[in-house]
C-alpha cells in the first residue's frame, strides 16, 4: 500500500542518512517505526482497560463525593 505523508525534513534527513547507511529503502525504515507504534497504542489500550477492569473490583472506600472529585481532578490533569 502507498501512502504520502509529509514530515519534518529533520526526521526525513535522519531516515534518509539511516537507510543509506543499512542499505534498506526509506519505505523500511517508515514502515517498521509505524508497526512499532502502532504494537505500542494497542499494548496501552490493553493496560489501560485492564486497570479499569481491576479498579471497578476494589473498594475504593471513597463516598460520592470523593469519587466526583477524584474524576474533575484527573480530568484536569496531563496524563
Amino acid at each position: 500500500m502507498k501512502t504520502a505523508v509529509s514530515i519534518p525534513d529533520r526526521i526525513y534527513e535522519a531516515v534518509e542518512q539511516y537507510a543509506k547507511r543499512r542499505r534498506i529503502p526509506r519505505s523500511h525504515v517508515y514502515a517498521e517505526a509505524l508497526a512499532r507504534f502502532m504494537a505500542e497504542q494497542e499494548s496501552d489500550q490493553d493496560l489501560t482497560a485492564e486497570l479499569n477492569r481491576v479498579c471497578q473490583e476494589v473498594e475504593t472506600g471513597l463516598d460520592e463525593f470523593g469519587k466526583a472529585a477524584s474524576r474533575r481532578a484527573l480530568a484536569r490533569s496531563d496524563w
